[in-house]
């Protein structure tokens, strides 16, 4: 079926969507249009335009920020925000999707700290109770130096000890052989005089302070990462000593370890997945946060640490606490409030306005990768463009470049890698177009496998036309689309009737099944009482359906099965739905679309709002029709195979959006929430 000529959403103009060798548009869009997809990035003038007016050749010809602060890319808001933080030694949390830049911003943050101010930390054996060691602060570097002036005298001293120890060993044997004659007596007195030394250089040795945390090699503020860490680990810990007496035990000073937020002192202590941590452990870190300082004390009960209690050692850090959304869920309330009083909260961007300023910083991010590599070949201008082009897709919104860079700077090593692999000296668009089809995720070589399973079973059907059967897209992960065929079958109830579905459905998609629910019960000449809508989503996976993206498949099919007509199976489509019919903008168009290329339909029905999102890529542009609806009445002129009569559903929905827009001028569909 091939897409027929629609009314435009806004103007009531004529709009024909046709299928072109780099992308779909609209006629009035022919001349002038922005959109990445309008033109080939192989066009030296679309990369130039791609890369923002970046007159380069390779992006060795890129100049890398030195500071880390100044590498940050897309998150400005967050980036004045640590400026600031850094400046006022204020809390930071930041909340936003994974490889958004949470951890660069934090290592930014601490070389923005006064490296002046930072200490280094000695614990001494305390002579009135060695179960509580004392702490001593001094300057950075003070403490290595302090304690090799220990082991210094320490070692002289044992060298006395030990040319005093051998004197009087020789003396005593000398007297029990000559004069005594008592060789035996003589061995044991002189075994006895060596075990005394041996102790008493032990004790001696004790005295030497443990340099508990060391600052001399960091070249700035100190940076601690502490995401994942155990109690030990984040607030310290007194090893386990066997030998607890008897002479052979090692000082208590001797076995405690610092933690990271001891660490992380006059420095910045970073915590991703802030939720991860326990209860306990959010509770001990606030005290570190409130009082500066934190006394280090074994962690297990078991263990003979647990009697050794540190005086207090400083914690006076600035704590960069990150998450997902859900670290909202499990987060101290009194540790988010100590954030919030004194400090700042701040959402992380998924995605930036494109232009021409953020994609010459795109470029620049391509180069420092490759720089921070330092086994990548530089990469040419059009290498560049191929990857700000990803980035364009990757936002799925028009106008607009994703901010994920952890999996966009994947992207990147594995151009390189592939150009290494070939001994090529730069890493060209070639290269980055094999990388893009390499570095698929874990979703998307699901879905593929899906889709070929399916083609093999006949599951997903291309062509014919089946009764109450529509094939449905869906997104799998967050880059991924899949066909997931709907199927529904109207019965004879013995009860009031009721509409029945299966395939794991989660709340939303549920909500999806009432609002079609909704629209035949309005629309349907006939009362659906004493009848059951049974509705299948065919193969859903042990995930189930989420999300009303398939409420337009599920009433497509719905009356498809009340009317008797037949849907063609060379179609699929996607779209949230109203309850009063009007076709809503749904996410994940673009890898529907292409899921529904790899699965040889040849024509896909998309919300008119979704037009401007649609980045498909090359290789699948040639294999799909694309139709955008605004209402229900469109997709089934689109689907349903045939000429319906004038009395049916589909004609009474037809005339029922002819009779509200009549006059008025149909408005296009609202954007998503």
């Amino acid at each position: 079926m091939t897409a027929e000529p629609l009314s435009d959403a806004t103007s009531n103009e004529s709009v024909s969507y046709t299928r072109q060798s780099d992308s779909w548009r609209t006629e009035s869009e022919a001349v002038g249009s922005e959109t990445a997809l309008t033109v080939s990035p192989v066009d030296p003038d679309v990369t130039t335009d791609l890369l923002g007016g970046l007159a380069i050749e390779t992006s060795e010809d890129i100049e890398v920020p030195p500071r880390l602060i100044d590498q940050v890319i897309g998150q400005e808001r967050a980036r004045d925000i640590v400026t600031k933080a850094a400046q006022q030694r204020r809390h930071v949390m930041m909340i936003g999707s994974p490889g958004t830049g949470k951890s660069m911003l934090s290592k930014a943050m601490a070389e923005l700290l006064p490296k002046e101010s930072v200490q280094d930390v000695l614990v001494y054996h305390n002579p009135n109770d060695g179960n509580k060691p004392k702490v001593r602060t001094v300057p950075s570097g003070k403490g290595k130096r302090i304690v090799e002036a220990h082991k210094e005298e320490a070692r002289k001293a044992g060298q006395f000890r030990s040319f005093l120890m051998w004197g009087i060993i020789f003396v005593v044997l000398g007297y029990s052989i000559l004069v005594a004659g008592e060789l035996l007596l003589g061995i044991l007195a002189a075994g006895i005089l060596f075990l005394m030394f041996r102790y008493g250089s032990r004790r001696r040795s004790g005295l030497i302070p443990n340099l508990l945390v060391s600052t001399d090699s960091e070249s700035t503020a100190p940076f601690v990462d502490a995401t994942g860490s155990h109690a030990g680990a984040l607030l310290g810990d007194v090893r386990h000593d066997p030998y607890q007496s008897g002479g052979l035990e090692t000082p208590s000073h001797d076995r405690v370890e610092a933690g990271g937020i001891h660490r992380a002192n006059k420095g910045v202590l970073f915590v991703d997945e802030i939720n991860t941590l326990d209860l306990r452990s959010q509770q001990h870190l606030l005290t570190a946060m409130q009082e500066r300082e934190f006394s280090i004390t074994g962690q297990s009960e078991r263990s003979s640490g647990a009697m050794v209690k540190t005086e207090p050692v400083p914690t006076d850090f600035v704590l960069v606490a990150a998450g997902n959304l859900d670290a909202m869920v499990n987060i101290h309330p009194a540790l988010r409030s100590r954030i919030k009083g004194y400090g700042y909260e701040v959402y992380m961007e998924d995605t930036v306005e494109d232009t021409p300023e953020m994609r010459q910083k795109y470029a620049r991010f391509v180069a420092q990768e490759v720089a921070k590599d330092d086994r990548l070949p530089p990469f040419t201008r059009e290498a560049i463009a191929e990857v700000v082009l990803e980035a364009q897709r990757r936002a799925g919104r028009k106008g607009q470049l994703t901010v994920e860079f952890r999996t966009l700077g994947g992207l990147v090593r594995v151009a390189g890698d592939v150009a290494r692999s070939e001994d090529a000296t730069v890493t060209t668009r070639d290269h980055v177009l094999q990388a893009k089809r390499r570095a698929r995720s874990i979703e998307q070589q699901i879905a593929d496998g899906y889709i070929e399973r399916r083609k093999d079973y006949d599951i997903a059907m291309a062509d014919g036309s089946v009764v109450g059967r529509v094939n449905g897209l869906a997104v799998m992960g967050e880059d991924s689309g899949i066909v997931l065929p709907v199927m529904a079958e109207v019965t004879p109830s013995q009860g009031p009737g009721s509409v029945i579905a299966t395939g794991k459905l989660q709340d939303i998609a549920r909500e999806a099944v009432q609002n079609v629910s909704a629209i035949i019960k309005k629309h349907s000449g006939t009362t659906l009482h004493g009848r059951d809508v049974h509705i299948q989503f065919v193969q859903a996976g042990q995930g189930g359906v989420d999300g009303d993206s398939a409420s337009v498949t599920i009433a497509t099919a719905v009356i498809s099965a009340l009317e008797g007509i037949g849907v063609d199976q060379s179609t699929a489509m996607t779209g949230s739905l109203s309850v009063r019919g009007d076709v809503l903008p749904v996410g994940g168009i673009t890898h529907k679309i292409e899921a529904a290329a790899k699965a040889g339909m040849s024509t896909v029905i998309i919300p008119a709002a979704n037009v401007q999102d649609v980045m498909v890529e090359a290789e699948y542009r040639e294999m799909v029709d694309i139709v955008p609806v605004s209402h229900i009445s469109e997709v089934l002129a689109h689907a349903l195979d045939g000429e319906p009569e004038t009395d049916s559903l589909v004609g009474r929905l037809a005339e029922f959006t002819d009779t509200v827009f009549d006059g008025v001028g149909r408005g296009g569909s609202p954007s998503p929430q």
